[in-house]
């Protein structure tokens, strides 16, 4: 296993599963847990960091070509602080802070998804993390055992009340999304904000004592009344708006007819010619980005039924 210098072992490439293509996974930072404790080392790292500045509305300071505009810590002056660590891309680390406690200006900004589309992946991938952690903290103030204030642990990772000392964690929400097919058809839905003929996935948020599997057969019944018969787990994506992990399945289900309840403006069984043509930008069917997961599976579906 590779070590560096000081024998600390860096992350081996993971193998990846059936699922490819969509955004925020690709090339991550090292997260370097050990060093979130070492504020010494951290200020050593500092004056070469790149920090990626992150404005109230969770979008990235940018050129004014739309091009990553992340300041070493010696542009930004002064120490780690008030920044949040987010890991190492070799030998250089990665801080992220928010734009209301720095005195650094830019000409752009760039917003989440439009970045997955416009950076390279480490980029982008940076940036969801860092957006994620900030949202997490700008909402996280107060404790909500006591009400006490709340102080940033960890370089950024654990918020500790100063009145009775509990410990509060960045927030991530699993929610299951899955490719549900009859044998022959695939089932897409749609909600009613989204843009004209546009279909994807079934999805819905864990709850509380419920398996993956558990959920991922009752967010299907509950939006489309169709009854899952098995699911299987294919991969996961990190959907930073604002902290959701998205974890992608494929569900085999009875060729039930779909009824929507008000949750979905509408929901049918599409025939892999129609997914195919959609996947090729044709026809009438819209399908979800290519960022997102969802597309990926319904990909992922279409290749398996074309085989």
């Amino acid at each position: 296993m590779p070590a560096d210098a000081g024998g600390a072992r860096t992350p081996l490439p993971l193998q990846t599963g059936p699922l490819s293509g969509f955004s925020f996974v690709a090339e991550p930072l090292d997260r370097a847990d050990a060093l979130r404790d070492d504020a010494r080392a951290l200020a050593a790292l500092w004056p070469q960091a790149r920090v990626l500045v992150i404005d109230a509305d969770g979008l990235a300071y940018a050129d004014r070509h739309g091009e990553l505009l992340a300041p070493t810590g010696e542009q930004l002056g002064g120490g780690p602080g008030l920044a949040t660590f987010l890991g190492l891309r070799g030998e250089v680390a990665w801080f992220a802070i928010s734009a209301d406690v720095v005195a650094f200006q830019a000409p752009g900004r760039m917003e989440l998804r439009q970045a997955a589309s416009d950076w390279a992946h480490a980029d982008s991938t940076a940036f969801a993390q860092a957006r994620a952690l900030l949202h997490w903290q700008r909402r996280t103030r107060f404790c909500t055992v006591c009400g006490g204030r709340l102080e940033l642990r960890r370089a950024g990772y654990i918020a500790r009340c100063l009145q009775c000392r509990a410990e509060h964690y960045p927030r991530v929400d699993p929610a299951v999304i899955v490719a549900v097919s009859d044998g022959t058809r695939l089932l897409l839905g749609r909600q009613a904000a989204w843009p004209a003929q546009r279909y994807s996935v079934v999805a819905g948020f864990v709850e509380p004592g419920e398996s993956l599997e558990q959920t991922v057969a009752r967010e299907v019944l509950e939006e489309t009344q169709v009854r899952v018969r098995a699911a299987r787990y294919l991969g996961s994506q990190p959907w930073p708006f604002p902290g959701a992990l998205m974890l992608g399945f494929e569900a085999d289900a009875e060729p039930d007819e779909p009824r929507v309840n008000g949750e979905l403006e509408d929901a049918r069984w599409c025939s892999v010619d129609e997914v195919g043509a959609a996947l090729r930008g044709e026809g009438e069917l819209l399908l979800s980005p290519p960022l997102s997961i969802a597309r990926a599976l319904i990909a992922h579906w279409h290749r398996k039924m074309t085989a």
